[in-house]
């Protein structure tokens, strides 16, 4: 027989959605342990775990995943693609249904004042020392999107008031946010989406000690570093409201040496409860605990409660790589809100990443 870890590597179905669909009484395992509570399964079991881990990602409702389970087991082909090809017609209504919603909000987004917008207007003359834009550059460049979807998000936007440079970069699934002082700008906010490309070749001018100037002007960016110089066009998009989404509550704080945590997410346990994608690409999950003296761990499982949160691994050692500390501070809420991983000395610096459900049973 097999366990229920077994179970779950096995048929793609997290431990507890396995536990959620015995209570439900549509996968109910062959023994329960009478003493321990432990579940034990069939191998058998196996095939019509795989089933149910088919038909719950295709949203296939519970009512009818117990009648195609029970159509299964009896042979019984013809209920079983009624029941699919109902099913496929219920998506599709949908998502015609969903194509109109959207089709509509896209108007009213086109026809709606975008407060952003002015803020991509002004021109802007400053003065930065290198080495900060350098530091802050490297702070954010791992987050940027390379989705040709979401063109906005692909590259790094240059927020500047007053004396200071934000830069930030997001792709939906991580964020994170820097700043630099500047000199020479006493006019409004202004704000300007440097592509990724036009980034890099900043950054490589960016290895002296002394002020590098930039200038927004007419949609073009240029930075000037002593005789050295790189222009381009800034991308003709809106970014989003950043400062909404990283205005958060506070959260439990734990002091994390980088060395020893790097050391526990690249050898230790990742959460294998099925294959988790992103945009069609796979990732290892790693389930963070903090305990209540602030100690961390990374668990092979957890639960949807406020000591653990579980994240995508390569996300967080590109985090942890990226804030250039021994020493860092995460920063928990709860299981729902971002990771947030600050510099003790800088709190300007940060990066937020978005949690993963540990719970995928609904």
């Amino acid at each position: 027989m097999r366990s229920i870890g077994e179970m779950a590597r096995d048929s793609g179905l997290s431990a507890s959605a396995l536990r959620f669909y015995d209570r439900a009484g549509v996968l109910v395992p062959a023994w329960v342990d009478p003493v321990s509570g432990y579940r034990w399964y069939d191998p058998e079991q196996c095939d019509e775990a795989r089933l149910l881990a088919r038909l719950r990602r295709a949203g296939m409702p519970l009512a009818d995943i117990r009648l195609v389970l029970a159509g299964w087991s009896s042979s019984d082909t013809d209920l079983v693609r009624g029941l699919l090809e109902a099913h496929l017609r219920r998506l599709e209504l949908g998502l015609s249904d969903a194509r109109g919603e959207f089709s509509t909000l896209r108007a009213l987004l086109d026809h709606r004042e975008n407060p952003m917008s002015s803020l991509r207007t002004a021109t802007v003359r400053l003065s930065v020392p290198a080495l900060e834009l350098a530091a802050a550059l490297d702070a954010v460049r791992f987050a940027a999107s390379t989705d040709p979807e979401l063109p906005m998000l692909g590259g790094v936007l240059f927020d500047i008031e007053g004396e200071v440079l934000r830069v930030v970069t997001t792709d939906r699934y991580r964020m994170a946010v820097a700043q630099a002082r500047t000199t020479g700008h006493d006019g409004p906010r202004a704000q300007a989406i440097v592509p990724l490309p036009l980034v890099d070749a900043m950054r490589a001018l960016l290895d002296g000690g002394e002020p590098v100037h930039l200038a927004v002007d007419a949609g073009r960016v240029t930075l000037e570093a002593g005789d050295r110089q790189t222009v381009g066009q800034c991308l003709d998009h809106d970014f989003p409201d950043y400062r909404r989404l990283v205005d958060l509550p506070a959260g439990r704080r734990a002091v994390i040496d980088v060395a020893s945590l790097r050391k526990a997410l690249e050898t230790g346990p990742v959460r294998a409860d099925r294959t988790r994608e992103q945009d069609g690409v796979s990732y290892d999950l790693s389930v963070l605990a903090v305990a209540n003296d602030g100690t961390v761990t990374v668990r092979e499982d957890g639960d949807d409660d406020r000591n653990h949160v579980a994240v995508n691994r390569e996300f967080l050692l590109h985090a942890l790589t990226a804030g250039a500390r021994d020493e860092l501070l995460l920063e928990f809420g709860a299981p729902t809100a971002p990771l947030v991983i600050r510099r003790p000395d800088d709190e300007h610096t940060l990066s937020l990443l978005m949690p993963v459900r540990l719970d995928d049973q609904e």
